[in-house]
């Protein structure tokens, strides 16, 4: 007659614990695994650069901007509606092109585009005025605002110089101006580090932070990145009250 032996109950639970903490770190590993493939993208988009972004165009004029983006702001102008959309950064006007197109189809709508240099050749659209100078001369703010009339819902996106001081100081100067329910959308985010050009040095992704830190009239917008590549990560912010 054979011996009975006992049951291996600690290798067994030596066994649970070894596929439980497999398991957890699989677990750990997929969830990492979208932002790792994301600013995988994002980065070879960057390297890429004359072949993407600096070869995206809207009905041939050049926009230097994310197609995914220029999807979530064809969204933004239907739900919002806005009646005037501030532009800070101008460059050769593809962007301002694009969203008075936008604009046309809505049946409402118009664009103040601003930037340092009138660059030639732009894209002339009845619902797009430019604006000639900095986009933080108290002139040029003051101009902005004698454009916009009372009651209109203003939007506004800031594009010019992403240097964290330029860009916090715009924010402080437009955030006023966006209605309620609008958006203040921060271009460009990505820089230094976030995850592209991480030499930049502080720039728009920064300066949001440190805006956010004393004003409550505005929140990150995190749907806006449901295509998981944008060139606005916690650029979104939407004014609340």
């Amino acid at each position: 007659m054979s011996e009975k032996r006992p049951f291996p109950w600690l290798a067994v639970l030596l066994t649970g614990a070894v596929c439980l903490s497999v398991g957890a770190y699989g677990g750990f590993r997929w969830r990492k695994s979208p932002k790792q493939v994301i600013d995988a993208f994002h980065i070879w988009y960057q390297d890429h650069n004359e072949t993407t972004y600096n070869n995206t165009r809207w009905l041939g004029v050049e926009t230097q901007q994310c197609p995914l983006d220029m999807f979530i702001y064809q969204e933004l102008f239907y739900e919002v509606k806005p009646d005037v959309l501030v532009e800070a950064g101008t460059y050769l006007g593809g962007s301002s092109y694009y969203f008075a197109s936008i604009f046309d189809l809505l049946g409402k709508g118009r664009v103040l585009t601003i930037d340092i240099e009138d660059y030639p050749n732009k894209p002339k659209h009845p619902r797009v005025q430019f604006f000639l100078g900095s986009s933080t001369a108290e002139p040029t703010v003051a101009r902005i605002k004698d454009a916009i009339r009372p009651g209109e819902k203003v939007m506004v996106i800031l594009d010019s110089d992403h240097h964290m001081p330029h860009v916090l100081n715009e924010l402080k100067l437009y955030s006023p101006m966006v209605s309620p329910g609008s958006y203040l959308i921060v271009q460009d985010t990505h820089f230094n580090g976030h995850p592209i050009l991480p030499k930049f040095g502080p720039g728009p992704m920064e300066a949001v932070e440190e805006f956010l830190k004393a004003n409550r009239d505005f929140e990150v917008d995190r749907s806006r990145e449901k295509f998981g590549m944008t060139f606005n990560p916690g650029g979104y912010l939407k004014r609340v009250r």
